[in-house]
């Protein structure tokens, strides 16, 4: 089993500036690395390997003796990211991208050569460091490390722990042991079993106030102490409302893998929704990705599962009972009578109660075979 751990790690001015130099260093490196591989592909259509760029990195310490001062490992694992990034590009993800320092993704990562020391942590270059050991560490063998910053200048170190614990199987799953969850802007998530979660809304919330602290920073002269100041008050709302937003969704996620053996949730177009201006904020706010992410490992941990269904399939518009499909269902009706059995319907109630339906006509049909949706959809299924 492997597991994730994150700390906040605190320095003196000493190590600050050490640290600084770590989060440039690897940017600079990383750029540089990535022109070679780039350039030398266009020209001589050659892949440049993981060696390669190791060789390659010698060069630059000769060229840039600063690099010397840096963690020769942390470099080393620049150029293994990056050969990963190259694959995950041929498997269809994005190509590679130039690092930023406007981009506030200040990390770099260290493969082995750290420990603790007591309750304080000691790393290569830098030194032994202050710990909040929030949590205890499960015991295992601890693999690479990743030290980050955030925009409100703190320092957190991640680290993976491998243990030979073995993940459960998946405990079995019937209709009673399962809940259908359907997502949405106005209630976070309404349950198959009628409850609704509400959206607790804690961008919408802050908007005022980062309204006026964002007035602030536009009166300031760009790169001043005061424009850095008043950015840092803006990057502190935001990171409280991240912090809101994720304790939320641990709770809930946690919550819903706990009382049940299975989750059925639907899969959404989460990309092509905040193309929408009218409601990319409020998609933004639910962030739905991180709480599906969140029930996954949760229930891989637990040995429960976790089942997604289309997007495509219409669970708004079909009745849980007589399987009546609504020929213009809007988005603004939130509830509607069906006219073969005459039974009023929740919108986002009657859609988790489908979902739950859905997941369960696909785990006893297979993946690969049609959902049944329409009038008779689950007459033989059993009834919330």
């Amino acid at each position: 089993m492997i597991c994730g751990y994150r700390y906040r790690i605190y320095s003196n001015k000493e190590q600050k500036v050490l640290l600084e130099k770590h989060f440039g260093s690897c940017r600079f490196v990383y750029n540089k690395l990535l022109e070679i591989k780039s350039l030398v592909y266009k020209k001589c259509r050659i892949n440049v390997s993981e060696f390669d760029l190791n060789k390659h990195l010698l060069v630059l310490k000769e060229i840039y003796p600063w690099l010397k001062e840096i963690d020769s490992q942390a470099l080393q694992q620049i150029s293994r990211n990056l050969n990963t990034a190259y694959k995950n590009f041929f498997n269809g993800s994005g190509f590679p991208k130039y690092k930023s320092k406007r981009d506030h993704n200040y990390s770099f990562q260290i493969p082995q050569r750290y420990r603790f020391e007591g309750k304080k942590l000691l790393l290569p270059k830098i030194g032994l460091m202050k710990i909040k050991l929030h949590r205890n560490m499960m015991q295992g063998k601890m693999k690479i490390a990743t030290i980050s910053k955030t925009p409100t200048g703190k320092y957190y170190i991640s680290i993976i722990v491998e243990n030979e614990l073995e993940y459960p199987d998946p405990e079995p799953f019937s209709h009673a042991t399962m809940v259908g969850v359907d997502v949405g802007n106005i209630t976070f998530a309404t349950l198959s079993t009628g409850e609704k979660i509400e959206h607790p809304k804690y961008l919408k919330n802050s908007l005022e106030r980062l309204k006026c602290l964002q007035r602030r920073v536009s009166k300031k002269v760009l790169g001043s102490n005061n424009w850095k100041k008043a950015v840092k008050h803006v990057s502190k709302i935001h990171e409280k409302i991240t912090n809101q937003r994720h304790d939320f969704q641990h709770k809930v996620s946690k919550r819903l893998i706990s009382e049940n053996q299975a989750v059925a949730v639907e899969t959404l177009n989460i990309k092509g929704m905040m193309k929408n201006h009218k409601r990319a904020q409020s998609t933004s706010d639910s962030a739905w990705y991180s709480f599906v992410l969140k029930l996954q490992y949760k229930a891989e941990w637990l040995g429960k599962t976790v089942i997604k269904i289309s997007q495509w399939l219409p669970s708004s518009k079909t009745c849980n009972i007589c399987g009546y499909k609504h020929p213009n269902l809007t988005e603004n009706i939130r509830e509607w009578q069906c006219p073969d059995c005459k039974n009023t319907h929740d919108r986002d109630i009657n859609a988790a109660i489908n979902i739950k339906n859905f997941a369960l006509a696909e785990r006893e049909e297979g993946p690969g075979d049609s959902f049944p949706i329409g009038r008779g959809m689950n007459q033989e299924a059993p009834l919330l």
